[in-house]
């Protein structure tokens, strides 16, 4: 079972969080310690809060009022109500919030059940509760539990280089799904572009379209994430960025982008993909020879059926290029005449592996891939605004770039990206006034 643990100042924040999840039908109240519960598994979040007020002291020196946690357990533990109000009543008393007011509420919006408690951490004397080694205390209390419960012991997993990606199931759950492959995508590959972007991307049935604008006089700038099928047909509601994380953010992507325009070497790709097209007699024994060796070639086509992009996605090197920029005999147009004119194959230089060349300058028709690009990628807004509507107020992702993204993140039926996205915001709320000790 993992727990997570959030300190905040914002009560009333953290009970709205979970009534609107009751609201909703994804969630019901177990039980409450000290606040009034009618038993039906509703909230009348006023009253809750009201409740809380009456435990509240007058005065206090702790910044942090209030304590927020998630209870986890491993998605093939199946208890009854019971039992997780049991469990989280346990968990409090050993965590010395016996006395304190809290609310214990079950969120069933994922595929994996887990349970909310939100409790005060000041006692009326005005003196808090100490949150010392926390993290230990309650790492410990957990594995207490899953004994006595008869749970499996689930620990957050760290990513590792063998991870897979997976396409999109449909029968999943679809957000968890795109952001678990927007956050690995971001973490593992180096791109340059949106295009480039979307070609690695688009490998796992997903999507990702800018959304620029301008709302009574205030710029927005955004991204929006598709789930796709086998076909490219989108199989659910768009997800803006900020449902995802702050890692899917217009942020976080542009500085992916700047950050592997200085690390991408193009050279050992070049080489490589040269040596392919000197014993490649086509398209198709194209394709197959970079196969072998774990490159796949993204295709764009006009609605003429003329190719106007082409990106390489090395899985080895963790690299995606648009074919201009090894040089224009990979581009588009020299792709599309070698596959209509097998003849015509583009006079390529096999490198040696310790040769020593620089990288290619932007050449015309690496020009025009991005033009016919940034074309394509108007023409796709556009149909986007007019198949959604213009909702700027849903796609303000200029938030910084999330520090540490190559640290631990719960993958699997575990990872809620809405309530990662919570947490995060109370550990960053912090009053403006100076510091008093620690309570």
């Amino acid at each position: 079972m993992v727990a997570k643990i959030s300190l905040g100042s914002s009560l009333y924040g953290a009970i709205v969080y979970n009534g609107e999840k009751i609201n909703k039908e994804k969630g019901r109240v177990l039980d409450t310690n000290k606040i009034y519960n009618d038993g039906s598994g509703n909230i009348n979040i006023h009253r809750a809060f009201e409740d809380f007020k009456r435990w509240m002291p007058q005065s206090t020196r702790a910044e942090k009022t209030m304590m927020h946690i998630s209870l986890n357990p491993y998605p093939d533990d199946i208890l009854s109500e019971g039992e997780y109000a049991s469990l989280a009543h346990e968990y409090m008393e050993k965590m010395g919030f016996s006395d304190m007011p809290y609310i214990i509420v079950k969120h069933q919006d994922i595929d994996r059940h887990h349970i909310h408690i939100v409790a005060l951490r000041v006692r009326p004397d005005g003196s808090a509760i100490s949150d010392r080694n926390n993290f230990y205390r309650s790492k410990e209390i957990c594995r207490e539990l899953e004994r006595k419960y008869g749970l499996h012991t689930a620990e957050r997993q760290k990513i590792t280089p063998d991870m897979p990606i997976r396409k999109i199931d449909p029968a999943g759950d679809i957000k968890r799904q795109v952001a678990n492959t927007v956050k690995m995508v971001g973490m593992r590959y180096r791109f340059q572009s949106m295009g480039e972007y979307n070609a690695i991307l688009g490998l796992y049935n997903v999507k990702c379209e800018p959304t620029d604008g301008r709302v009574n006089g205030r710029e927005y700038h955004g991204l929006v994430y598709y789930a796709l099928d086998d076909s490219g047909n989108i199989i659910a509601s768009p997800f803006k960025a900020s449902r995802l994380g702050r890692f899917a953010s217009r942020t976080a992507i542009d500085g992916r982008f700047e950050r592997s325009k200085e690390k991408t070497d193009i050279r050992p790709l070049r080489r490589v993909v040269a040596e392919v097209i000197e014993r490649s007699s086509g398209k198709d024994d194209f394709i197959a020879g970079l196969k072998e060796r774990n490159i796949d070639l993204v295709l764009r086509y006009t609605d003429e059926g003329r190719i106007y992009g082409v990106t390489f996605i090395d899985h080895d090197s963790m690299t995606v290029l648009n074919g201009s920029r090894l040089g224009k005999e990979f581009s588009a147009n020299a792709l599309e005449n070698w596959f209509r004119n097998p003849s015509d194959k583009p006079a390529v230089t096999v490198i040696p592996q310790n040769g020593d060349t620089v990288q290619q300058p932007e050449t015309e028709s690496h020009r025009q891939d991005n033009t016919d690009t940034s074309a394509n990628g108007r023409q796709s807004s556009q149909s986007h605004r007019q198949e959604y509507g213009n909702r700027p107020d849903t796609v303000h992702d200029d938030i910084p770039s999330l520090p540490g993204l190559d640290g631990l993140f719960q993958t699997g039926p575990g990872f809620d990206a809405e309530e990662e996205a919570f947490y995060r915001a109370m550990q960053r709320r912090k009053k403006k006034k100076r510091r008093g000790p620690k309570l």
